[in-house]
């Protein structure tokens, strides 16, 4: 009857511990994901975007050579500075999100 017991204890700890094993791996992957997610820029996202994102997260105007090693630094990204400054200059003339503070220097409008 003892090694009946046992070997029931025995089985039940192997269960319990195969849950957890799998219950880690799923966490782990998780986790993996969300950070992935978190250093990966989405594919579709466009130069005003990422300038938005970084202009919103600092809160408050930044000049274009910032905005370009940010965006390399947080996107991977590295922008061509007379594309970004034409495509900001563009969204500002339309009053979309971007206002220029001063010289090669560049805002949000909800700010």
């Amino acid at each position: 009857m003892n090694n009946i017991n046992e070997n029931v204890r025995l089985a039940v700890f192997d269960a319990i511990e195969a849950t957890l094993e799998s219950q880690l791996r799923a966490i782990r992957k998780l986790k993996s994901n969300a950070i992935a997610d978190e250093i990966k820029p989405k594919a579709s996202m466009s130069q005003p975007e990422m300038v938005y994102n970084i202009l919103k997260k600092e809160g408050q105007p930044l000049h274009i050579s910032e905005i370009i090693l940010r965006a390399e630094t947080e996107f991977n990204k590295k922008l061509d500075r007379e594309s970004l400054a034409s495509a900001l200059t563009k969204k500002i003339k339309r009053h979309d999100r971007f206002c220029r503070t001063d010289r090669n220097t560049f805002g949000l409008l909800e700010v």
